[in-house]
């Protein structure tokens, strides 16, 4: 994408192309749909070849900043369907396609919010990679833009559309765990160290400043990019927003499943968030903490997230997961089993299955269709369990409990609200403001 297209206005593609889109969108029953998938080295690959596979889904484009990538997955788009989409680096080229219905995000967490805002003002839907955006305003803005504009927005939380996590919350909605109060999530893994590495000059192949977005202006680092991006505060959530949002939104769906069973509801949102942790273990450039600890208070009810990214112990038997525990027993829910205990220990129940990449994905398109909400949908789960990921760093970087006001978005004080959002939105990519309907 060249810079000064981007100064041009970053609502290119709200004008006339908008309304054919809106009308397209709206009879797309016997239609194929038409997409373009955006950021498509790593997550964004297997969407990519997602989206590639469902038989009535057309990619007609092909975006990334890295001409390298962006040339290897045309060539992949190609050899598996036999049509070989148009490569381009500036994805408000396909939002003024007025036969693109929708935008297909896997880019790095700074680039989820303004692509999925201004496809929604262009009158496209968006499937966006978690978390909803890079901090809590973002998540908000994006949320209003959807609504603003009538759009379909399902965000990468494929949990929700696994038949193993479906089985697992019909068990919750029998109430066979009596009365519930706590849930808790977690991660472990054993992931290595990024060391320190030198600037350098960017890649000849790689749009750099346009990458950088609205992040500050900064010299290439190899490990500021491609694949280690997530560790830094200017680009990503650390691991607490790229896998710890998975396991907090099972937890959360969990939590908010048996309170149902029991003639309860759990609140949207906390009200007091602490966390504790940091550094503990790796000496290198990360800035996000390797070692974590989040406590989520809800009237009546208390989450919790441990995550540890330099081990691969288990709790519950599981590397990463998530457990829901009433007075009558609990519910330990991992990647690929859950597993029913009553109150003494004893295992009374057990069931295996997987993700479904694919059956997200569908769903997204049959949403489109239908018009119905995602299953992740963006305002009603992928923003809330996005928003648990920014409250717990906001907790932590600020290093004391801070409280969450629902109705204002204000985190208690100005001090705390600093983390919010980004100090500055380097020109010209500026978030849009977008009345909170």
């Amino acid at each position: 994408m060249d810079r000064r297209l981007f100064l041009q206005g970053a609502a290119a593609g709200v004008g006339s192309a908008a309304w054919a889109s809106v009308g397209r969108a709206a009879g797309l029953a016997n239609d194929r749909v038409t997409v373009c998938v955006m950021g498509v080295r790593g997550r964004g690959g297997s969407l990519l070849s997602t989206f590639a596979s469902l038989p009535d889904v057309d990619v007609k484009y092909v975006c990334d900043l890295d001409e390298d990538v962006l040339a290897a997955r045309v060539q992949q788009v190609a050899g598996k369907t036999g049509r070989r989409p148009k490569a381009i680096k500036d994805y408000r080229r396909a939002l003024d396609d007025p036969s693109v219905d929708a935008l297909v995000a896997g880019t790095p967490d700074h680039w989820h919010a303004l692509p999925t805002i201004h496809a929604c003002l262009a009158g496209k839907d968006v499937y966006v990679e978690k978390p909803d955006g890079h901090n809590i305003l973002e998540g908000r803005t994006m949320v209003a833009a959807m609504k603003k504009h009538g759009r379909v927005v399902q965000l990468g939380t494929q949990a929700r559309s696994g038949p193993l996590q479906a089985s697992a919350m019909a068990y919750l909605a029998e109430g066979h765990l009596g009365k519930v109060r706590f849930a808790k999530a977690w991660e472990s893994s054993r992931q290595s160290a990024i060391g320190y590495p030198a600037d350098e000059q960017a890649p000849a192949n790689v749009d750099y400043d346009t990458w950088l977005g609205p992040a500050p202006k900064r010299p290439f680092n190899r490990r500021r990019f491609h694949g280690s991006w997530r560790w830094f505060f200017d680009y990503g959530s650390g691991d607490l927003g790229n896998d710890g949002v998975h396991r907090l939104d099972v937890a959360r769906w969990a939590l908010e499943t048996a309170a149902k069973a029991q003639g309860e509801s759990l609140p949207t949102y906390p009200t007091a968030i602490s966390a504790h942790g940091g550094k503990l273990y790796f000496d290198d450039a990360q800035e996000w903490p390797d070692t974590l600890m989040v406590t989520y208070d809800y009237p009546g009810y208390l989450l919790t997230y441990e995550m540890r990214v330099w081990n691969a112990y288990r709790l519950h038997d599981e590397g990463e997961g998530a457990a829901v525990l009433g007075d009558n027993g609990y519910l330990v829910i991992g990647n690929s089993r859950w597993r029913a205990f009553d109150a003494k220990g004893k295992l009374v129940r057990e069931e295996s299955g997987r993700y479904n990449d694919i059956g997200h994905a569908r769903n997204f398109v049959e949403c489109m269709r239908s018009r119905k909400k995602p299953v992740a949908d963006l305002e009603t789960v992928g923003h809330p369990s996005s928003l648990l990921c920014h409250l717990g760093n906001a907790a932590w970087r600020l290093g004391r409990t801070i409280s969450f006001d629902p109705a204002t978005y204000s985190l208690g004080d100005d001090e705390a609200n600093r983390f919010a959002t980004r100090p500055v939105y380097r020109k010209p990519f500026e978030l849009p403001a977008i009345s909170q309907l």
